[in-house]
């Protein structure tokens, strides 16, 4: 009986989670039909005209935007924001919710459980919308730990930005995404299901992310700077493994991004079709001429790159060698990448990888953006509609526009002249939900 009933909870958990992978960031209407008017001083409410409007009023029914009115209007449940700078909730398109970097991290692999990871990234999601970030994608964790979490912000169990979620990251056994450093029998325990070699069996993990739940599927192209390994930051799949990978994820529906630092990793995952490149370090004027050709997003994650650099070179560094080496290697190189990029005319998506720093920081993406040569506008862009159109979620946010979710955001100067405002978040609103005001 006992083993019968652990089939029954698996099918029941197997087909909920399938569900729940289809439509990632889908907002049902709500049933609620509370108005409420929120008095806006300064309104960006679609980022890719960059047109700032003047002493409007969202009106909001249930979790929805129903009208932007003209001047200050509204009866009953109103939001003062009369002072202050509105814009659309903002995308982080890489993070890791359920774990943050610190110098106890390696012993936390196999210490903590799944449902504890599940609960530290209660923690940190509740963290990151406080930060004025509504929508994230989680790109690589415990299958278990990462979609329970995002399926109970979706119920609205815990407090959290809408999370699309890889999972496990799709990897070669002993590279970057498999278990690495630890004891052989510890690693064979603690090594994903998403972790294969050979044509076949990477089709096999592409197929099985997707059974458990994956909305996108992430794979590592190349090596990375935190796998606890010497095996530098170059390509580590076959070219026949990455276009099994992405072709197997396209038939299953799930668009397929890969972390890759090194060109020649990128460019074999690039000709193979992949849909979106995380980090991006090296990439060289061929990969810049097949992500414009594609029409390819780069998700630089430029706050990674500073914080591993500024760790390893640190007086309290608590990275192994292997990732101290790789740290310094790469970290510095990540600002002169982005300007690379954006002269070349490659499309940027917001993302942090923010896990690897600090959860709640992830603002301060904004002005490495601008230092690497974006516009404010441009990187507020990045973070709004170009990141919806990157996730595939543009009808569900990234602007303020009537029948899309309620979600925004309210800071007390103006972004589009100093960027860091976005670090000084006053006010939170996800689904015509308030969680933060000032």
């Amino acid at each position: 009986m006992r083993v019968l009933a652990s089939v029954i909870k698996a099918v029941v958990l197997a087909v909920g989670t399938s569900v729940a992978a289809q439509s990632p960031a889908t907002t049902p209407v709500s049933g609620d039909d509370l108005t409420t008017f929120v008095q806006v001083g300064r309104l960006l409410a679609d980022p890719s005209n960059g047109v700032v409007q003047r002493d409007k009023t969202i009106v909001i029914r249930g979790n929805q935007v129903a009208e932007i009115r003209d001047g200050f209007v509204g009866d009953g449940q109103i939001i003062d924001l009369r002072d202050s700078f509105v814009l659309p909730g903002l995308i982080d398109s890489h993070v890791h919710l359920t774990g943050q970097q610190n110098p106890n991290g390696r012993l936390e692999e196999v210490t903590q459980s799944n449902a504890e990871q599940a609960f530290v990234g209660a923690r940190y999601a509740r963290r990151t919308l406080m930060a004025g970030f509504t929508t994230v994608a989680d790109l690589g964790g415990s299958n278990e730990a990462v979609f329970a979490l995002r399926d109970a912000i979706r119920r609205g169990d815990v407090p959290g930005p809408r999370v699309i979620a890889s999972g496990s990251s799709v990897s070669i056994h002993g590279g970057h995404g498999d278990i690495n450093g630890y004891r052989e029998d510890v690693m064979h325990i603690l090594s994903p299901e998403s972790v294969c070699s050979g044509v076949e069996d990477c089709q096999r993990a592409v197929r099985t992310q997707v059974r458990s739940g994956a909305d996108i599927i992430k794979i590592t192209a190349t090596g990375g700077v935190l796998s606890n390994t010497a095996a530098g930051l170059g390509q580590q799949f076959s070219d026949e493994e990455l276009a099994a990978i992405v072709a197997a994820g396209h038939r299953m529906g799930r668009q397929v991004t890969a972390h890759a630092h090194g060109a020649d990793g990128i460019n074999s995952f690039l000709r193979a079709g992949g849909d979106s490149i995380e980090h991006g370090t090296y990439l060289d004027a061929e990969s810049i001429r097949l992500m414009g050709r594609e029409g390819v997003w780069l998700v630089p994650t430029l706050l990674a790159g500073d914080y591993v650099a500024r760790i390893a070179s640190g007086p309290d560094n608590f990275f192994t060698p292997a990732q101290t080496a790789k740290a310094l290697e790469a970290g510095p190189k990540m600002l002169d990448m982005v300007t690379r990029a954006h002269d070349g005319g490659v499309r940027i998506a917001f993302g942090t990888d923010s896990g690897v720093s600090a959860h709640g920081d992830n603002a301060q993406e904004f002005a490495l953006l601008v230092r690497a040569g974006l516009t404010p506008l441009e990187a507020v862009q990045s973070a709004t509609v170009g990141a919806a159109e990157h996730l595939r979620i543009s009808d569900q946010a990234g602007r303020i526009a009537v029948g899309m979710p309620a979600d925004l955001i309210a800071v007390g100067g103006d972004p589009l002249s100093d960027v860091t405002e976005l670090e000084r978040v006053v006010f939170v609103m996800k689904g015509g939900e308030t969680y933060r005001d000032k």
